[in-house]
């Protein structure tokens, strides 16, 4: 599942522009949903961040690896660069606290998240893509 070089670019710019991926876990206190600015496309079939506030998404992490992470940007939409502004990704992951994946993911980071307080202790989080459709449940490409 190829992602566009669009979809790439947005959500690496997504904090920076104001549209940050939300990503939703789920663990024994029930739902959470938080705001993740290290997002990235890893490879065609893997999105990432960089886990450093270590609270409640990586503590439901250990019980239940499923996610859902969404990009909304309406005004993407309106301008025609993508044709739905609410892109959601289902997939699973897998938490990486050292290792070639731990510090590949660091590496592709943009530099305000390499040096931001408490990046030196991170967690790589990879997640593997099983589903990625926009708003009205089309397939994203």
């Amino acid at each position: 599942m190829p992602l566009s070089d669009t979809i790439k670019t947005l959500i690496r710019n997504a904090w920076d522009d104001g549209y940050p991926c939300l990503v939703a876990t789920n663990g024994k206190e029930g739902p959470n949903i938080t705001p993740k600015g290290s997002m990235i496309v890893f490879d065609d079939g893997h999105l990432a961040w960089w886990e450093r506030s270590k609270r409640a998404a990586l503590e439901n992490l250990t019980l239940d690896p499923r996610v859902c992470i969404m990009y909304a940007n309406f005004q993407a939409q309106h301008d025609k660069v993508l044709e739905s502004g609410f892109l959601r990704f289902f997939g699973s992951v897998v938490l990486h606290e050292s290792g070639p994946i731990h510090d590949k993911i660091f590496s592709m980071l943009l530099p305000r998240e390499q040096t931001h307080v408490g990046a030196d202790t991170g967690i790589g989080a990879l997640v593997k893509i099983e589903k990625a459709i926009d708003i009205r449940n089309k397939p994203i490409m």
